[in-house]
């Protein structure tokens, strides 16, 4: 990638290493729908990836103080987030119909059109957010109940539950502007902002929790506090950038104007992507009680190790993310075969990735694990876990951009399909048998988890060579 190149205006640019990693940081103006392709993965990819690792790096640090106080708050986190994960899938399912409809308005060269969507995009967020502030104020603690709780964890769980949900506008927006930014190619906006809103969560959530300087000590109660500080910081700032004029999407007074249509077709779109979502992050909620069943410390070794795989996988999901907005745009400026070409680059290179990353994890388990926790039971379930998680890493790489790339089409229905029979119809009842059937512990579980996830890229896969996605109107 050190070949300068040529424009139509005979602008020379410099496509050295170095300069189009500063360009790929800074922000970049060039028109993703021409062009080699690997230069333009590279473009979106890396602000992406530099997002989804402060994301990343957060889960891991705010995990890694939450365990200085024992399994009790390391559970209380856990139960708390197998309800969050609903949440995520509501924001990420919003995320997609923006990041797909605005992506296509921008690859049909409809700036106005893209802005638009944007406004009716935030209209959703708006009521999706009141409604599920409300039901988490209401009924924290039945929610906790039904998740397999004991009695002694449900003040303090309650508590942490009802900042989380009731804050959650701050999750949900953060995710949609952001989506916004992705879906118009301005992934640099997206990347200031969470690396903003994560660093604030990082020195905020440890001075809530231990009372650091003049702040409250508020125990596990504070990573909840500072995570919602954070995020709400991160959300102005990326609202202050969509607002203002002058970047690749601008929402303007006119953007507001009520239109009942877009918003019944972005309606449409969204809740068969949140449907997709919550069936496959409600099957983690569905493992939670299974794992209930052998106690805290099960739990949260379980929890240590879900937060250890969220770190390396989610740098992924930004490599989803810039092959989604690849699909998007060229299907809108007319070329399909870019589309594909760029989907199975990201997927190929991704799998590669996690094949190594997985053979560390592998090998490294239990010092990696040791770094969060001390307590013997706590440390073998959470070693375990890993151990065995990380036999499927290949595979999560290849089909986390395969699925994303169908969502990126706005055929959001195929990876309903096979989260629905992958998850629902084979991990649950595989975790549940090897489990307690087959008297595996833990183990089984964590089987059922790698097995279901390989199954699920290798499905994918060989819907994504059909091609039906690239005929998907949105």
């Amino acid at each position: 990638m050190s070949v300068n190149s040529v424009t139509p205006s005979s602008e020379v640019v410099d496509n050295s290493f170095l300069a189009v990693l500063r360009e790929a940081v800074r922000g970049s103006s060039r028109d993703f729908t021409t062009g080699p392709i690997g230069l333009a993965i590279f473009l979106l990819a890396v602000p992406m990836i530099l997002e989804m690792s402060m994301e990343s790096l957060f889960a891991i640090v705010d995990i890694f103080f939450v365990a200085k106080l024992g399994a009790d708050a390391v559970a209380i986190v856990g139960l708390t987030e197998s309800v969050m994960a609903l949440i995520y899938a509501v924001a990420f399912g919003f995320a997609i119909g923006a990041t797909a409809t605005v992506a296509r308005r921008t690859g049909e060269k409809d700036t106005a059109g893209a802005a638009k969507t944007a406004a009716h995009v935030i209209y959703l967020g708006v009521i999706a957010s009141l409604m599920i502030s409300t039901i988490g104020l209401v009924f924290a603690p039945q929610i906790l109940t039904l998740l397999g709780a004991k009695q002694h964890l449900l003040i303090e769980g309650s508590r942490f539950m009802r900042i989380q949900i009731g804050g959650n506008a701050v999750v949900l927006f953060i995710f949609l502007l952001n989506a916004i930014f992705r879906g118009a190619g301005d992934a640099a906006i997206a990347m200031r902002v969470l690396i903003l809103a994560n660093a604030l969560n990082m020195i905020l959530s440890p001075c809530f929790i231990f009372g650091v300087w003049f702040f409250p000590e508020l125990g596990v109660t504070g990573a909840a506090v500072g995570t919602t500080i954070g995020r709400g910081i991160g959300v102005l700032f990326a609202a202050w950038n969509l607002f203002r004029p002058g970047g690749r999407i601008h929402v303007d007074r006119e953007s507001w104007r009520f239109d009942p249509a877009l918003l019944w077709k972005l309606v449409k779109l969204s809740s068969t992507a949140v449907f997709q979502l919550i069936v496959a992050t409600a099957s983690w909620t569905a493992l939670m009680p299974i794992m209930a069943g052998f106690g805290e410390v099960a739990i949260a070794g379980y929890v240590i190790a879900l937060r250890v795989v969220m770190f390396a996988l989610l740098p992924a999901l930004g490599l989803s993310n810039a092959a989604a907005t690849m699909v998007g745009q060229n299907l809108g400026a007319g070329k399909p075969e870019r589309s594909e070409a760029a989907v199975w680059k990201a997927a190929w290179f991704n799998a590669s990735i996690y094949f190594a990353i997985g053979v560390v994890f592998w090998a490294f388990s239990n010092p990696i694990i040791g770094f969060f926790t001390a307590e013997p039971e706590v440390l073998r379930y959470g070693t375990s876990a890993l151990h065995i998680i990380a036999f499927g890493f290949a595979f999560y790489g290849l089909g986390m951009v395969l699925e994303t790339a169908f969502n990126g089409a706005g055929d959001t229905w195929t990876p309903t399909y096979l989260n629905l029979l992958i998850f629902w119809v084979f991990e649950i009842p595989l975790a549940y048998t090897l489990a307690y059937h087959f008297e595996m512990g833990p183990a089984g579980v964590f089987w059922a988890i790698t097995l279901a996830f390989s199954l699920l890229a290798v499905a994918s896969g060989l819907l994504f060579k059909r091609g039906t996605w690239k005929l998907k109107v949105v």
